[in-house]
């Protein structure tokens, strides 16, 4: 539906858009229009860009949206006064990632070609046109302007590789001692491509996962990436703490190439509200980053909504479990869990089945985070042979000396 706002209207109308961002560009101090269809699509660019591509959102600043149709035709715009813009369907944006540069404008039109937007053009390497228009138009003004491109795919028009329907980079699983005895090297040849690992749960290093230390030299062994998991029962931050201790006690001497999650779903832990389940998830989370860990909060998308205070949904990774074909969620997410009842060789019965949108890997490895060392720095090039200074650093502790020629 388009409807009418006024000139300054500061209404939020999604998670991240105000409508006021979206008011004419002119001095006329109008009304505007917008479509409802408009904003919706655009709140799915904080979950398609990450799942597609790997790259977080920062934010997405719209540069025009409604024009009146005099500003539309003026020489600044150049248009024709009667376009999707002055009808309030269209935007021109630019989409940030999380390391404050636009994410390159080939990558959004393929991310609006996936949500669905009927009316896309590249404008320039960081700008990009959206609409909701009836028809269908894929651009591309650095060709021209009104350039449409003849295959109406960007994939093809852009040489890029299709990850798939859902958009998932890989295929993992997650598991726990109730999957019993697991051959992984069936596993792997089953196309597996990860695996998060129960560790334990509650208070105590001694309910550590019977199956965890079979599971994690297995999964190694086959070599597959793995991440941890932490069950929870805590009902007072002073209990998360204690369940942080214990985990990290658990994962000691190990390395993880996914991250460390807290797993927040007892009914005891949510009954005791949204302030104190994230107070919970903050201390947890707070624990084992001090200890050296990449950490995120595993939970359902229904908790999530009425479970978790919002600064948490950007502080840290985030797991969602929803089965179905669709995640319902339109923030940035890391990993999905859409299946508890898979099958995969080498375990018996159901598993549960897990997508995953972000490259933890290679982000974990380069900050040195989950058991992995952070890099030497490399000493100057005019250092002699003998008496090389090195700098290194395990956990909270940094080494400092020389190395000699033997």
């Amino acid at each position: 539906m388009i409807r009418e706002y006024h000139y300054g209207d500061t209404e939020q109308l999604a998670e991240h858009f105000r409508a006021l961002e979206f008011q004419c560009k002119c001095a006329g101090r109008h009304n505007f229009k917008l479509d409802d269809e408009l904003v919706e699509k655009m709140e799915l660019f904080f979950r398609y860009i990450p799942q597609l591509f790997g790259i977080q959102v920062k934010e997405i600043r719209v540069s025009s949206g409604y024009r009146c149709p005099a500003h539309d035709k003026s020489p600044a715009v150049g248009g024709s006064g009667t376009g999707q813009h002055t009808l309030g369907r269209a935007a021109d944006i630019c989409v940030i990632g999380e390391d404050g540069k636009p994410v390159v404008s080939y990558l959004v039109c393929i991310a609006a070609q996936e949500i669905g937007f009927r009316g896309i053009a590249r404008i320039n390497d960081a700008y990009t046109h959206c609409d909701t228009r009836n028809g269908r138009w894929y651009g591309d003004e650095t060709e021209g302007n009104s350039f449409c491109i003849p295959c109406a795919d960007f994939y093809e028009y852009f040489n890029v590789e299709r990850k798939g329907e859902t958009g998932m980079a890989t295929n993992g699983i997650d598991v726990s001692k109730h999957n019993g005895k697991i051959d992984w090297k069936e596993v792997k040849e089953d196309g597996i491509e990860y695996a998060i690992l129960r560790a334990g749960l509650g208070k105590y290093a001694k309910q550590k996962d019977e199956r965890f230390e079979e599971n994690y030299a297995g999964a190694k062994a086959a070599g597959l990436p793995v991440g941890a998991y932490w069950y929870s029962y805590a009902v007072t931050v002073e209990e998360a703490k204690e369940e942080a201790r214990a985990c990290i006690e658990v994962l000691k001497g190990k390395q993880f190439e996914f991250p460390i999650w807290f797993d927040q779903e007892e009914k005891t832990s949510l009954d005791t509200g949204k302030a104190n389940c994230s107070a919970m998830i903050r201390a947890f989370c707070t624990e084992l980053e001090k200890a050296g860990y990449f950490v995120g909060l595993y939970t359902s998308r229904s908790f999530l909504t009425t479970h978790v205070e919002d600064d948490i949904k950007t502080r840290y990774a985030l797991w969602i479990a929803e089965c179905g074909d669709k995640l319902n969620y339109s923030g940035a997410v890391g990993m999905w869990q859409n299946s508890a009842t898979g099958r995969v060789d080498g375990i018996t019965g159901d598993v549960d089945l897990d997508g995953c949108f972000v490259d933890y890997p290679t982000r974990i490895k380069a900050k040195g985070l989950n058991g992995y060392g952070k890099p030497i720095e490399k000493p100057p090039e005019s250092a002699a042979d003998d008496g090389i200074p090195v700098r290194l650093e395990i956990g909270d502790a940094t080494y400092i000396g020389k190395l000699n020629k033997v």
